[in-house]
C-alpha cells in the first residue's frame, strides 16, 4: 500500500476543540466580588467600633444595633458565597456543557417578504417562533430529548430556489459525567428522518410537522458556544448589508487599529442573484487563521461545510469569489494592531452557462473557454456546458489549458472539478504546467461542474480544431500531456513534455569522447569526468541558451555547469553562484567508537554524529514525533505538505519545532510555529507537489551554529546520475512493523535511481518525484521520517544539498520498492517567492 511517510499522533484530541473552555477569568472575577464587598463591610463595621471605644459609654442600643450590623453582615457574605458557589458549580458548568449546532433548512412553498430580513419585526418573530415550535417539537419528541435545551432562529433570507431560507442555532446540555454525547450526524439525522417519512414522489420536500421542508437543504454542523453569542440578536459587532440592485458595488471597509476584532457582516442580495465579494487589500499578520483572519461562509451563520474561502495571508491584489445563492457571511478576528480590509461586494444575475461554438476548419486558436465568473474564484457549485460543432468528421477539439489537466474518473469523487464528455466522465486537477485535452468528435458536448468543498482557482482553455488521424504536426512526438514537441527533443536530458514523457525509458545514450561531434547535453559539465580526456568537463562557464540543464546566473545569463550553485568556484561573470553559500557545511563531532554507532538501526541506517546533520529538524505534534523537516534559514524550515494538511493537523499551536538535537529530548532550541505555507497544487491522493514551508515564531540564536545550520538549496538545473550516493536521516520506526521509535537520529546510505526504473516500480511518478534507495530495500525512509531531508553532495567534501524531502513509498525497506522524495530542485522558484514575500 503506498503511504505517506508520516507517524500517526498518539492520544485523542482535547474534547474541547469543539467547545469554548471555561473562562478562569470569569470565575475570578465573581470571587473578587465578593471578597471586595466582604472588606468594604468589615471596614465599615471597625470604624463604627472604634468610634464607640472614644465615647467611652456603654449604650445598650448601640450594641444592640452593632450586632445587627454584624449579623446582617454574616448573613450578606453566606448568601453571597452561596450564590457564587452555586453559580461556578451548577450553572457555570451547565454553561459549560453546552454543545451547540448551526443549521439551515428551506421551508417550501412560503412566499418570503421583505419585512423577514429584519429580526425586530413582527413578520419576523411570527415566522420564527412558528419554525421554533416545529423544532423544538421534533427534538421533544426524540432520543435527546432531555439534552435538548433550545432553538434560536437567527435569520430569515429569500432563495433562489423559492421560499424561505432558515438560519438557526441549536443547543443542547450535556452533562460531563452523565448521558450520551451529542454527536453532528444524530441532529442533523433526527431533522432528516422527521421529513423523510412525508416524501413522496421523489419529491424532496416533505413535512417537519405540517412544515414544508427541502430535505435536501438540510444541514447542520456543530459550531463555538463563541460563535453563537457573537452573532446572537442583539451583538454588537453584527451588520447586515443588502444588495437589491444588480451589478452595483457596495463598499466594504473594516479597520482594527484599536485593539482586537471579532466581527460578523450578513450580506444578502435579490432573488435570482449571487454575491460577488472583491478582497481588494487585506492587512493582517499571516499565521494560518489562527489569530487574523477573513472567513467567508456560503450562508448567514458559521457553518464550517459552508466555509466558501479562508483569508489567512496579507491581499495585495485583488480576489473575487462568488456565493452560490443570495446570502453570505464575513467572519473577520483580527488582533491588536493597524489592520486593514478594503473591498465590495455586489449581486450578480444568475446565468445559464450554455455556449454554442462553431469551430472553423483553419488552425490556429479559435477562441478560449473559461470557468463561471472568471477570474473570479469557481464557487462551490456551478454549471457550464459547451457544445462544440465542427466543419468536417475529419476534425476534433483541442482545448489548452494553462494550470489545469483532465484524467479519467477513478473510483473516487472529483475534487477539482467534474467533466462529462460525451457521455465520458473525468476529473480535473490543478497542475503548473500547460497540457491539452483532445475530443476526437465532430459535434462533443463538453459539461463542466464545481466540485471543491470550497472556493477554488479558476481555469481558462483556448479551442482549436485538430486532424483526428493526426494529432501533432509532421515531427512531432505527442506526449502525455497532450503537447506536441519536435521528434529530436526526444531523450534529450529535458522535460519538454512537462511530464517526462519524452524522456521516461530512453536508452542511455553512448559517451562517444573520441568523435570531433559534441557529447550528449547529458555528460556535459555535469560534475563527472565521463571521458578519459576530460573533454565533457571543459570549457563549462561558457555561456548557452538557457534551458533546464543550464545554470543560470544572477544577471539572467546561462553557463553550461550545471551544479555551479555554490561549489567554492566562481563560475558566473558576476560571482552569483557562489552567494548566500553559508549553508551545508556541518562539523560534526568525532565517533565514540564503532560499536556505539551500530547499536540501533533504521532499515539499514545507523547512529549519526553530533552536529553531523545540523540541519534535521524533528517536528512534534502534541508533544509526539510526528514528521521531519531542514533548517533553510534561521526563521524558515522546509518539510512535506502531507504532514499539515489535514485539518486537525493545521494549526501551527499543536507544533514545535526541535533543532539542533541528536538525541530525542535534548534539543539545543525548541521553537513555536508561527505558520505553514502548503503548495497550493499539493494533491493528497498521489502525493504530487508534496512540499511545505515552515515559519517559526522566534529565530534560533547564531551562538548555536555548531549545532543548527541551513542546508543549502539545489539550483533547478542540478542534476545527479543514477547511483549517485545520498543520505536519508531521521527517527522514524526501524522496520513497517517496529512499534519503538529510537531515540538518536540515524542516517542511512541511499543511491539516486532513475526515473524509468522508478516508474516501473510505482507508475505514477510526476517529474516533481524522485526515487532513492537501494534494490534489495535495506536502507530506506520510514514512517516519523516524512518531512526530513535527502542530502546529497555534488562533490566529496562540498556542501550538502537538500535534494529531496521524504514523502511516500510502499512499506519501509521492501525490495524494488525504493522510497519516493519530494524533487526540490523542481520548486526553486516557488521556495524564494514565498520566503521573500512573507
Amino acid at each position: 500500500m503506498e503511504t505517506a511517510r508520516e507517524e500517526s499522533a498518539q492520544g485523542s484530541e482535547d474534547d474541547a476543540a469543539q467547545e469554548d473552555a471555561t473562562s478562569v477569568a470569569d470565575v475570578s472575577v465573581e470571587v473578587a466580588t465578593v471578597d471586595a464587598t466582604l472588606n468594604k463591610l468589615c471596614r465599615r463595621y471597625n470604624r463604627r467600633r472604634r468610634r464607640a471605644k472614644k465615647i467611652k459609654k456603654k449604650n445598650p442600643i448601640l450594641d444592640l444595633q452593632n450586632l445587627a450590623i454584624l449579623i446582617t453582615v454574616v448573613v450578606f457574605v453566606i448568601v453571597v458565597i452561596m450564590w457564587s458557589l452555586l453559580w461556578v458549580f451548577i450553572f457555570r458548568r451547565e454553561s459549560n456543557s453546552g454543545v451547540y449546532f448551526a443549521g439551515m433548512f428551506r421551508v417550501a412553498n412560503v412566499e418570503f417578504i421583505p419585512e423577514y430580513r429584519h429580526a425586530d419585526s413582527s413578520e419576523f418573530v411570527s415566522m420564527a417562533n412558528r419554525i421554533q415550535h416545529v423544532i423544538t417539537s421534533v427534538y421533544r419528541t426524540s432520543s435527546v430529548s432531555r439534552l435538548y435545551k433550545q432553538t434560536v432562529i437567527s435569520d430569515l433570507s429569500n432563495n433562489n430556489q423559492g421560499g424561505v431560507l432558515v438560519h438557526f442555532w441549536m443547543i443542547f446540555v450535556v452533562p460531563h459525567l452523565k448521558g450520551p454525547s451529542v454527536c453532528e450526524d444524530c441532529v442533523s439525522a433526527i431533522l432528516k428522518d422527521s421529513v423523510h417519512m412525508s416524501l413522496k414522489n421523489r419529491s424532496s420536500v416533505g413535512f417537519l410537522q405540517g412544515l414544508p421542508v427541502d430535505i435536501d437543504s438540510i444541514l447542520v454542523n456543530v459550531a463555538l458556544r463563541s460563535d453563537y453569542s457573537s452573532t446572537a440578536v442583539g451583538s454588537q459587532c453584527v451588520d447586515k448589508l443588502y444588495a437589491g440592485v444588480p451589478d452595483v458595488s457596495i463598499p466594504l471597509n473594516v479597520f482594527s487599529s484599536w485593539g482586537g476584532l471579532s466581527c460578523y457582516i450578513k450580506l444578502t442580495s435579490a432573488p435570482g442573484s449571487v454575491i460577488r465579494l472583491t478582497v481588494k487589500s487585506f492587512r493582517i499578520d499571516p499565521s494560518d487563521c489562527v489569530y487574523d483572519a477573513l472567513t467567508v461562509y456560503d450562508s448567514l451563520l458559521p457553518m464550517r461545510g459552508m466555509i466558501l474561502f479562508r483569508f489567512c495571508e496579507p491581499v495585495s491584489a485583488p480576489i473575487s469569489l462568488v456565493s452560490t445563492s443570495n446570502v453570505m457571511l464575513l467572519s473577520f478576528r483580527l488582533t491588536q494592531g493597524n489592520k486593514i480590509f478594503q473591498g465590495l461586494f455586489q449581486a450578480l444575475m444568475e446565468e445559464q452557462c450554455m455556449n454554442m461554438i462553431a469551430l472553423p476548419a483553419g488552425p490556429g486558436d479559435a477562441g478560449v473557454i473559461t470557468s463561471p465568473f472568471n477570474p473570479s474564484l469557481l464557487p462551490r457549485q456551478c454549471s457550464c456546458t459547451w457544445m462544440f460543432q465542427m466543419p468536417s468528421s475529419a476534425l476534433g477539439v483541442a482545448l489548452r489549458f494553462q494550470n489545469y489537466m483532465l484524467k479519467l474518473k477513478d473510483l473516487q469523487n472529483c475534487e477539482h472539478g467534474w467533466w462529462k464528455v460525451n457521455e465520458i466522465i473525468y476529473c480535473g486537477n490543478y497542475v503548473d504546467h500547460s497540457t491539452v485535452f483532445r475530443i476526437p468528435a465532430q459535434n462533443p458536448e463538453v459539461v463542466f461542474r464545481c466540485s471543491s468543498r470550497s472556493a477554488a482557482q479558476p481555469f481558462s482553455a483556448t479551442y482549436s480544431s485538430y486532424n483526428t488521424s493526426q494529432p501533432c504536426p509532421e515531427g512531432h512526438f505527442l506526449c502525455s500531456t497532450g503537447l506536441c514537441v519536435e521528434k529530436f527533443r526526444r531523450c534529450d536530458g529535458l522535460d519538454d513534455c512537462q511530464d517526462e514523457s519524452d524522456e521516461i525509458f530512453c536508452s542511455k545514450p553512448p559517451k562517444i569522447c573520441e568523435s570531433s561531434s559534441p557529447l550528449h547535453p547529458l555528460y556535459i559539465c555535469n560534475g563527472e569526468m565521463d571521458c578519459s580526456s576530460g573533454k565533457d568537463e571543459i570549457n563549462c562557464t561558457q555561456e548557452t541558451s538557457c534551458s533546464g540543464v543550464s545554470y543560470q546566473c544572477g544577471n539572467g545569463a546561462c553557463i553550461l555547469k550545471k551544479n555551479a550553485k555554490c561549489d567554492g568556484l566562481p563560475d558566473c561573470y558576476d560571482r552569483s553562484d557562489e552567494k548566500d553559500c553559508a549553508c551545508g557545511n556541518p562539523t560534526p563531532s568525532k565517533r565514540v567508537s564503532d560499536s556505539a554507532a551500530t547499536q540501533q538501526r533504521i532499515v539499514g541506517g545507523i547512529n549519526a554524529l553530533e552536529g553531523e546533520w545540523p540541519w534535521q529538524v524533528s517536528m512534534h505534534f502534541s508533544g509526539q514525533l510526528y514528521c521531519g523537516a531542514s533548517a533553510l534559514s534561521d526563521e524558515w524550515l522546509i518539510s512535506a505538505a502531507h504532514c499539515f494538511s489535514k485539518e486537525r493537523l493545521a494549526d501551527p499551536r499543536m507544533w514545535m519545532a526541535h533543532l539542533g538535537m541528536l538525541n530525542q529530548g535534548n534539543a539545543k532550541h525548541v521553537a513555536e510555529i508561527r505558520r505553514f505555507v502548503v503548495h497550493e497544487y499539493y494533491n493528497a491522493r498521489n502525493f504530487d507537489y508534496d512540499i511545505a514551508l515552515v515559519q517559526l515564531k522566534k529565530a534560533w540564536p547564531s551562538s548555536l551554529a555548531q549545532y543548527i545550520q541551513p542546508i543549502c538549496l539545489p539550483a533547478p538545473s542540478q542534476t545527479f546520475t543514477e547511483g549517485h550516493r545520498c543520505w536519508v536521516t531521521g527517527w522514524g520506526y526501524r522496520s513497517e512493523q517496529d512499534k519503538v521509535l529510537p531515540t538518536v537520529l540515524q542516517k542511512a546510505e541511499v543511491s539516486i535511481i532513475s526515473q524509468s526504473e522508478c516508474k516501473r516500480s510505482y507508475g505514477a511518478i510526476s517529474p516533481r518525484m524522485l526515487c532513492a534507495g537501494v534494490p534489495s530495500g535495506e536502507q530506506d525512509a520510514c514512517r516519523g521520517d516524512s518531512g526530513g531531508p535527502l542530502s546529497c553532495q555534488a562533490h566529496s567534501g562540498g556542501r550538502w544539498f537538500l535534494t529531496g524531502i521524504v514523502s511516500w513509498g510502499s512499506g519501509c525497506g521492501r525490495p524494488n520498492l525504493p522510497g519516493v522524495y519530494t524533487r526540490v530542485a523542481k520548486f526553486i522558484d516557488w521556495i524564494q517567492r514565498h520566503i521573500q514575500n512573507l
